[in-house]
């Protein structure tokens, strides 16, 4: 499987990965080490856990920024662990998993690409185990995990370090946001001016590459039809 390293902050990393254009992150504390998305089946949980563990042997926590199967159908390589998600994160997770597992299986079969179909058929998420706190403490560094608002879900969750924002699925680069069934296009301007209060020197999309607050704030305007 394909993957690379981009170093977005100090001891702070993205992994970008070619499949669905995707992007994870790894924080690194003195104590332990703050896994940002799971990817998107067992198989492909395996590889990401496998790269953390050539970066660090630290201990592992996880936060899942947001319920669909490509950020979180990963998570059982990385267990046992503590899980962290917004509450109504797990609910979705619990609702939907057996139909995003059948969505895109055939997704994955139509397009000829057996092997991660059959993957994602035979993945069963485990569900996050632990609302995410206001502030995650990784030995000498804080991490702050907030719920800026509403947007791409219900339940988005991103993770804020040093000047660094690991935004999910609110941001994306190399194409639009994706608005899906679950979305609240309405308040996610809003969410990202929220997002952009944090003052981020660098925001990882969920899906593309690193980017600054300005190409956030012109997807907002974006989003609001400016």
């Amino acid at each position: 499987m394909d993957g690379r390293w981009v170093e977005v902050g100090d001891g702070v990393l993205a992994r970008r990965y070619r499949e669905l254009d995707l992007t994870v992150g790894l924080v690194l504390g003195g104590e332990r080490a703050l896994v940002v998305d799971t990817r998107g089946d067992a198989v492909q949980g395996r590889e990401w856990a496998a790269a953390v563990r050539a970066v660090t042997a630290l201990p592992l926590a996880v936060t899942i920024t947001h319920a669909h199967f490509d950020h979180c159908f990963g998570t059982a390589a990385f267990l046992p662990c503590p899980v962290y998600a917004h509450p109504a994160c797990r609910a979705a997770i619990a609702a939907t998993a057996a139909a995003q597992r059948a969505e895109w299986s055939a997704y994955y079969r139509d397009r000829g690409d057996d092997a991660t179909a059959d993957a994602l058929a035979r993945t069963d998420p485990p569900l996050p185990d632990a609302d995410a706190p206001a502030v995650l403490e990784l030995g000498g560094r804080a991490v702050a995990l907030r719920r800026p608002g509403r947007g791409h879900t219900d339940h988005d969750l991103v993770v804020h370090v040093d000047g660094v924002v690991f935004a999910g699925d609110l941001v994306e680069q190399g194409a639009p946001p994706s608005v899906g069934p679950d979305s609240v296009p309405a308040e996610w301007p809003a969410t990202l001016d929220a997002l952009l209060a944090l003052g981020p020197a660098v925001v990882v999309p969920g899906h593309g590459d690193p980017v600054d607050a300005a190409f956030v704030a012109a997807q907002r305007d974006t989003l609001a039809g400016a």
